[in-house]
């Protein structure tokens, strides 16, 4: 039951976080490339860095060829949030979050073709019910018929990819070395991409227009959501070590469940900042979705 705890934690911070990287896109990104903002998620890992040095000394007993392949996890993942938040940058959250239901399927593949993982009928039932659960929220019964937007479908088909790929290798030497020295390679891995969207001339030039434009506000409000959004990510990965990767990555396909739930009690309590339908239909809609991801949690936990 534990691991279960620490794979929800990923999906309900990460969806609080979904919102505030909207907020800081529509108030600070507007007109600025998604690199700059990048730069500032790979900056909390790099801080961590020496904390977990400090905690773990073996993080250098890895090979050469380990430390290098976790990296390009890192790598990965990172690449997957420049695919997001180019996304984001100009659909809403709502319309965004449920592409991540990819990543469960992606998940579900490479964990059966590299990793051998042998799922029982109830637990591959029960990750289907919550992917279902997921996509029935993303659905949607007004008057007009949206078209399929095929550069938004192909950006984050490859952020659900690229997720999760850095999962798959997370979990391999996660297992292999360790939670803490698979993680510090990971950081360093953030850190390399980010080095790499710094080098470009244009991306500089807004970061340090930002800061000092907005220093505070900027740092006060992406630092708490990138300690949120850490939050999130370690607990995903420690469960990658307690559960199947299939298992885990499709009830990471429930942020879009908590995106909408967030985007609810913004409508009730602070319309200002965020905004949901509340017909009959739509809250029909969430009452089913709701059963189906509780079905399925119930049937994996077994």
């Amino acid at each position: 039951m534990a691991w279960l705890i620490f794979a929800f934690s990923g999906p309900i911070l990460w969806a609080a976080s979904t919102h505030i990287d909207k907020y800081l896109l529509e108030r600070y990104f507007k007109n600025e490339s998604v690199a700059v903002l990048m730069v500032f998620t790979s900056i909390i890992g790099v801080v961590m860095l020496p904390f977990i040095w400090f905690y773990q000394p073996t993080v250098i007993a890895l090979s050469l060829q380990s430390m290098i392949v976790i990296a390009v996890s890192g790598i990965l993942y990172m690449g997957a949030m420049y695919f997001y938040l180019q996304a984001l940058q100009s659909e809403e959250a709502s319309t965004v979050a449920p592409f991540f239901h990819a990543t469960g399927l992606f998940g579900i593949i490479l964990g059966y073709l590299v990793l051998g993982e042998a799922l029982s009928r109830g637990q591959i039932t029960g990750g289907l019910f919550i992917i279902a659960g997921s996509i029935i929220l993303s659905l949607y019964f007004g008057h007009r018929k949206r078209k399929i937007k095929t550069r938004l479908v192909l950006t984050m088909l490859g952020c659900a990819l690229a997720l999760a790929l850095s999962s798959l290798i997370f979990k391999i030497f996660a297992v292999q070395d360790e939670f803490w020295p698979t993680t510090f390679w990971n950081f360093v891995g953030q850190a390399i991409f980010s080095i790499i969207l710094m080098a470009v001339t244009a991306n500089r030039k807004h970061f340090f227009n930002m800061l000092r434009k907005n220093t505070a506000a900027v740092l006060s409000v992406n630092g708490v959501n990138e300690l949120i959004n850490l939050g999130g990510g370690l607990g995903t990965r420690y469960a990658l070590l307690l559960a199947p990767l299939g298992i885990v990555q499709a009830i990471s396909s429930t942020t879009s469940f908590f995106v909408l739930l967030f985007g609810v009690l913004l409508t009730l309590f602070f319309p200002k900042l965020g905004r949901e339908e509340l017909s009959r239909t739509t809250l029909l809609q969430k009452s089913i979705a709701i059963i189906f991801i509780v079905v399925g949690v119930i049937l994996i936990n077994k």
